[in-house]
């Protein structure tokens, strides 16, 4: 077995691009996801660690330091972050020239063959389900026998094997959670709308939505929910309350939707229920009264849900399958139950107007989430969007970050500018926070744990700062136009 080292490379400062994440970009506050994609395979090779580099303030020189302990590094990239990734495998190949580098993620798993060919210090790629592939290169298996492997070979030559099945015996699969305790420090992960500390990781991949926008579904996890039976489910969260203790205050099922499947989701719920653990998960804005109060019975506190548009016309473009009246009736449960929602919302989706932007603004401000999260529509390489992007001519440039991280839009429309995108993500943060339900709510939650009152006051100002900034990047973009023209 080859020593071997999972890698969450250094990046921008705050920049949430790694393995875990669902928003690859600087976020609003700082907010980090565990790395659960480099987890699991690092919990299949014997022997191997985990670095998380961001979230642990790691930098290049800390990873250098180590570069020679390990024979095989295997980095997770995404479109955004490719090029600083890619810097950091020739770092590590400068100091160890004998080191194997190969790269997992959505953006490789889509372009191996591109990938390789623009970056000739990568030995290798991982399409799609990448677990086991992983184990395979780490036992020494020669490359040409190992499915879902692109690779270079001794001449440079590129060589595409067979695709490999998806996994469907997740009971199988070891739990992530030791992996964790090992090697990261917990206390480093952030969530705004999550206790801390908090641990988030997946029950099984895969979700049977067709959004035209997300990701993992498209790329990797495919259309079919794949799970661990709930008494598989509930013996990894024993594992995890030995391994922690009370350190933990909420657990994040990071499924894509981890409700769809109502009877599993509530035999889950009260096995947590049983270990006395509050719990949160990703839901749709399906979920009927009954399933809700089982579920908030049996320690549910948050839902995260994703609402998209306060507009029929984009959500039935999107395929997104949601109603809005059916959100609203939703929400209403929830508020009688007491569950929180954080409500997930996107701007420059296709057909967007500035009506439909003023109308996913009141519908926001209507339902009424505990808290929201504003994302910019990004075509990711894989996805139904970026393949209309492509044929309609919508996109207006590669770039999905700043040089600080931060999301920019890589999206126009001959009605919808870049600027105004952008413009009307700060202006629907302002005017869902500016008003007096959100901020009583806030008060009264930092009036009741001191905890809360330091971490809210931090959060505030990092939202300031990142309005502010998200300001003087449109203020400076737009003098750049000015003097070009």
């Amino acid at each position: 077995m080859k020593k071997t080292l999972f890698l969450s490379p250094p990046s921008f400062d705050g920049f949430d691009g790694g393995a875990g994440a669902r928003y690859q970009a600087k976020r609003e506050i700082t907010s980090y996801w565990f790395p659960t994609w480099l987890a699991q395979p690092a919990a299949l090779v014997p022997g191997s660690k985990l670095m998380d580099a961001p979230p642990h303030h790691q930098t290049m020189e800390d990873v250098l330091a180590i570069a020679n302990d390990y024979e095989l590094f295997v980095l997770h990239t995404s479109t955004p972050s490719l090029n600083n990734d890619v810097a950091c495998a020739q770092a590590i190949k400068a100091r160890n020239p004998h080191a194997q580098v190969g790269l997992i993620g959505a953006h490789v798993a889509v372009l191996p063959a591109q990938t390789l060919k623009e970056a000739p210090v990568i030995d290798f790629v991982c399409r799609n389900e990448f677990d086991y592939t992983c184990l395979d290169v780490a036992s020494g298996k020669p490359l040409s026998e190992i499915k879902g492997l692109s690779w270079r070979d001794a001449d440079g030559r590129l060589h595409h094997n067979p695709e490999r099945d998806l996994i469907h015996d997740w009971d199988a699969m070891p739990s992530v959670l030791p992996v964790y305790h090992r090697d990261l420090k917990i206390e480093n992960y952030f969530i705004g709308y999550l206790q801390h500390p908090y641990v988030s990781f997946y029950t099984g991949r895969g979700c049977p939505a067709k959004c035209s926008f997300c990701l993992w579904p498209q790329t990797i996890g495919g259309h079919v929910y794949r799970t661990k039976s709930p008494a598989a489910v509930i013996r990894e969260m024993e594992i995890g309350k030995e391994l922690f203790g009370n350190k933990v205050r909420e657990w994040m099922f990071d499924d894509d939707t981890f409700t769809i499947d109502k009877e599993r989701a509530i035999a889950i719920a009260k096995g947590m229920k049983k270990l006395k653990l509050t719990w949160s998960c990703n839901a749709r804005a399906h979920l009927d009264y009954e399933t809700l109060r089982q579920l908030r019975d049996n320690g549910l506190r948050l839902l995260l849900v994703g609402f998209e548009s306060g507009n029929q016309q984009i959500l039935n473009r999107i395929k997104k399958g949601l109603v809005l009246d059916t959100a609203r009736e939703f929400m209403r449960n929830c508020r009688k139950l007491g569950i929180r929602v954080h409500g997930t919302f996107m701007i420059g989706l296709p057909i967007e107007t500035q009506e439909t932007i003023e109308e996913t603004i009141r519908f926001a401000q209507e339902i009424d989430p505990f808290s929201i999260q504003v994302s910019i529509a990004a075509p990711y390489p894989g996805t139904e969007l970026f393949r209309q992007a492509t044929e309609h001519g919508w996109i207006d440039s590669k770039a999905m970050i700043s040089g600080s991280g931060m999301q920019v839009s890589t999206l126009r429309y001959s009605h919808l500018s870049p600027d105004e995108i952008e413009d009307a993500v700060e202006r629907m943060y302002r005017r869902f926070y500016f008003r007096h339900r959100p901020i009583l709510r806030f008060l009264r939650e930092m009036a009741g744990d001191r905890q809360m009152l330091v971490r809210r006051l931090r959060e505030g100002g990092e939202f300031f700062s990142y309005l502010r900034e998200r300001k003087e990047s449109a203020r400076a973009r737009n003098q750049q136009l000015q003097t070009q023209s």
